[in-house]
């Protein structure tokens, strides 16, 4: 009730304050100028608003330059402005926004505003500052409209112009001053809505720093002892106070219905709470004979196991509340701690469903988190007992509420609370802590640390042993507030964390699952649109990664939040960030940036299609050569870069004059790091302008030796004869030998050495040689193939093939066919002889002597224990065919 009258407060607040501005505007109407001076707001000059009540003048004052004019010039009517009246609407606009602002201005003045009052008066702010920036982007491209038709008529000359320019210069400098006036009011009141803003939420974050740093009598000081035992009395009654009123609505409203809707609930939610933990094994499905469930099927068994385990606590809690709630059998200001119970049994089921979930004690193989199962069992324990006692804890806060027990027992019982609480903490990481006793072993080299299998890494625990000492250190010198507060915290993060790391666990399976695998959606997909598996697994990847910025966005403000961090400023800090926030006058909108990128892209996958187009399509159809094709498809990337470019700059805002800056940079850096960069980009377009190499060209740089396959900005690509690419840097083919062998013509030279028997006739032997020559398809008439006589030698006589080919890519394939040509030609016609055993093998005799005599020593020389036991066995040859073998020499 107390929520619903606060948003009633504040909704008449917004509907009325409009609506009542705007009557004074009206009621005051003839008054306008002298009221907008008086408030001032923001450092606005009262001498703007003046301007427009003296602007109408100028058209009555210019018929006195001219009296005697001639009777039409008299007559003719004024002409019409109509942005006046569409001014004076945004005016009394601006009055009404200016009038709330005013208003809420004054109403923080008073220091006794708590944090709900802040609240309500910042709820109302964020409409007025939308409406404000709409004025202001509204009026913005009006005014340069008006200031450039004032600039049309040129400077106001020092001698008098004519009447109908006067009066026509007067009536556009009245609108400018009008439109300027007036958005020089939007702007001050969208910056006093601003500096309203800012001045809630400062005063927001004091209360709540001076509410967190207060500081009582801590756990070690006496006094606070001695006043909690001097009150003893005072709460004793308190207690049995509350206890007779509970007693006493108990009997006023306990009827027979009402006792039986109470035990009802009770009823079904113990029911709930004990079945739950026989029903989340089984629906869970998480079997202790799969031995390794994929991680779809380990993410969806944990959701199960959470929401069993979680929803019946949750369910239960909330029907035993709302029970009470409605019997009324405890008194109402009992009824917060009952409610504090039984939020408290449901809090401890849930962390209890969660842990069970993610750790997974039972079950190691169904396990989210990976970690050992001692880690897993001592942390599903600790979590367990830290949620137990804060649920104890809050619940004795609850009651001590109820019941209005003195200011001490509150303190002590908090104070208490949060010690206990960090000693369980520190327990459990004591027990975490890797034991040396256990785990070295007797070694006789340096002492070598054994690894720790808890899983739990160490700043892990040294964090967790921070807030320990921070916790235990605040309750006992007296920082109570500051020790509740950091376990919340503690708390808060802790499920938090768990379930954006459940939430992201969910979608990357899901998604995976989905995309990634041979699922149906991704067979879908694959036939329907055409998309490679490598495609799918990369939109996947991309799809997961958004979701994971969104989720870790919502647990950032979650977490803010629970800090002191309004909601309302993390959106107004996001929408400034979106749509734009001014650093030393420059204004950086991201949504701007966005649109602009969306445009660059666009105009890329433009120029790229058009560039496609011009290669496969409409450049293969004429009769250019490859390389000039490969050219006005490169600078046609080029242009369509350049203009889309600068398209993006003048979305942005970006001049040439806002440039320079960045001109000068891309100067500085290119006269330090990139001249290497600059210099292969100004090779490669004079290697597109030039053309002394063209695409398909067989050059020979250095060693390496290939067709040119590719001239891009910075390289060109050389495909060698073994299918390599070849990266050569574009500075180095216009700073280096380059030998194109296709430059001029497509036309090459094939040269075949071929050697003679010296008793053949030379003349014969060349007039054969070039017939086989000028037989093959592919060598030139003209020049016609000639044979050049080298060398006389001894054995042969050695001749030379020149024959010039069509294309000199096909050299290596013409070069082989002319020596099988030659070959078979000159061995028919007995120019080649044929290497046979008879003339080549010589059959030498008469050296068994000299073989016997070498055995006799190799036998004389050979050690007895080495000798074979017969020597026929070694050698079974008989003599005879022994002989017979021949030693051969060339």
């Amino acid at each position: 009730m107390r929520q619903l009258r606060r948003w009633t407060i504040a909704l008449a607040a917004v509907l009325l304050s409009p609506g009542l501005a705007a009557a004074q505007g009206h009621v005051a109407k003839p008054e306008r100028a002298t009221v907008a001076q008086a408030p001032a707001p923001a450092g606005q000059p009262a001498a703007k608003d003046a301007k427009p009540a003296a602007a109408p003048a100028a058209p009555a004052e210019a018929p006195k330059e001219a009296p005697k004019e001639a009777p039409k010039e008299a007559t003719k009517p004024p002409p019409q402005t109509p942005i006046s009246e569409q001014i004076k609407q945004i005016r009394a606009q601006l009055d009404a926004e200016k009038a709330d602002l005013d208003q809420r201005e004054q109403a923080l003045t008073h220091r006794e505003l708590n944090k709900d009052d802040l609240a309500l008066l910042r709820e109302g702010i964020p409409p007025v500052a939308d409406r404000l920036r709409q004025v202001v982007d509204h009026l913005g491209p009006r005014l340069d409209a008006a200031k450039e038709r004032l600039n049309q008529l040129g400077p106001k000359p020092k001698e008098p112009e004519g009447a109908d320019v006067a009066q026509e210069r007067a009536q556009r400098e009245a609108g400018v001053a009008e439109i300027d006036d007036t958005l020089r009011l939007a702007r001050s009141l969208l910056v006093q809505s601003e500096q309203i803003t800012d001045q809630i939420s400062n005063r927001r974050r004091a209360a709540f720093t001076r509410a967190l740093f207060e500081r009582t009598d801590g756990l070690v000081s006496p006094n606070l002892w001695m006043r909690a035992t001097s009150d003893y009395a005072r709460d004793f009654r308190a207690l049995k106070s509350s206890l007779d009123d509970s007693v006493v609505q108990v009997q006023r409203r306990g009827t027979a219905l009402n006792l039986f809707l109470l035990a009802l609930a009770i009823g079904v939610s113990v029911a709930l709470y004990v079945g739950r933990r026989h029903i989340a094994p089984r629906v869970g499905h998480r079997s202790s004979k799969t031995a390794q469930p994929t991680r779809y099927a380990r993410v969806m068994a944990a959701w199960r196991v959470f929401l069993v385990g979680a929803v019946p606590a949750v369910l239960g809690s909330f029907l035993v509340g709302y029970t009470l709630d409605v019997t009324e059998l405890l008194p109402l200001r009992l009824l917060p701690a009952a409610h504090r119970i039984v939020a408290s049994l449901a809090f401890v089921a849930v962390v209890e469903a969660m842990a069970d979930a993610l750790l997974s004690p039972d079950r190691p193989a169904w396990r989210l988190v990976a970690m050992t199962d001692a880690t897993a069992e001592r942390l599903n324990r600790l979590i367990i007992a830290i949620a137990s006692v804060i649920a104890v804890g809050r619940t004795i806060e609850g009651l001590n509420e109820g019941i209005s027990l003195s200011l001490p027992i509150t303190i002590v019982t908090k104070g208490v609370f949060a010690a206990v609480v960090a000693v369980v903490l520190a327990e459990g990481l004591r027990r975490f802590a890797a034991r040396a006793e256990e785990t070295d072993e007797a070694c006789l080299g340096p002492y070598i640390a054994a690894e720790s299998t808890t899983g739990i890494g160490g700043p892990l625990r040294i964090l967790g042993w921070i807030v320990v000492a921070a916790i235990g250190v605040s309750a006992l010198v007296g920082y109570i507030a500051l020790s509740s507060f950091l376990i919340d915290q503690l708390m808060w993060t802790a499920i938090a964390a768990a379930i954006l790391y459940l939430a992201i666990s969910s979608v990357d399976a899901v998604v995976s699952s989905a995309l990634q695998d041979d699922s149906r959606i991704a067979t879908a997909l694959q036939a329907n649109t055409g998309l490679r598996k490598r495609s799918l697994n990369q939109i996947a990847v991309l799809i997961s990664g958004f979701v994971r910025v969104l989720l870790l966005t919502a647990a950032g403000v979650l977490l803010l939040a629970s800090w002191g961090v309004d909601s309302t400023d993390i959106f107004s800090w996001a929408q400034a960030a979106f749509f734009g926030f001014t650093v030393g006058g420059v204004t950086i909108s991201l949504s701007t940036i966005a649109l602009a990128l969306g445009l660059f892209t666009l105009g890329l996958v433009i120029t790229k299609a058009i560039q496609r187009w011009l290669e496969n399509t409409y450049l293969p159809a004429t009769d250019l050569d490859p390389g000039l094709r490969n050219s006005i498809s490169t600078v046609s990337g080029y242009v369509g870069f350049l203009l889309t470019l600068a398209l993006a700059f003048s979305y942005l805002g970006l001049s040439l004059e806002k440039l320079t800056i960045v001109a000068g940079a891309l100067s500085v850096g290119i006269g330090f790091g990139l001249q290497s960069i600059v210099n292969n980009f100004v090779s490669g377009l004079l290697l597109l302008w030039e053309r002394p190499i063209r695409v398909g060209d067989l050059v020979v740089i250095g060693d390496n030796e290939g067709y040119v396959r590719r001239i891009s900005v910075r390289s060109t690509e050389i495909q060698t004869f073994d299918r390599s690419a070849v990266i050569v840097p574009n500075s180095n083919l216009i700073s280096g030998v380059v030998k194109n062998r296709v430059r001029g013509d497509r036309t090459g030279r094939v040269t075949i050495t071929v050697s003679v028997l010296r008793n053949q006739d030379p003349v014969h032997a060349a007039e054969l040689i070039a017939g086989c020559a000028k037989a093959h398809a592919e060598v030139l008439k003209e020049p016609p193939p000639r044979v050049v006589f080298r060398k006389i030698g001894d054995p042969f006589l050695e001749f030379e093939l020149i024959a010039m080919i069509t294309d000199v890519g096909s050299q290596a394939k013409v070069q082989s066919d002319l020596n099988f040509a030659v070959f078979k030609t000159l061995s028919e016609e007995g120019l080649i002889p044929n290497l046979g055993p008879g003339a080549s093998i010589v059959t030498v005799q008469g050296l068994d002597a000299m073989q016997d005599a070498m055995g006799q020593i190799a036998r004389m020389t050979t050690p007895a224990a080495l000798r074979p036991e017969s020597r026929n066995e070694a050698r079974p040859e008989p003599e005879a065919e022994r002989r017979k073998t021949p030693e051969t020499v060339p």
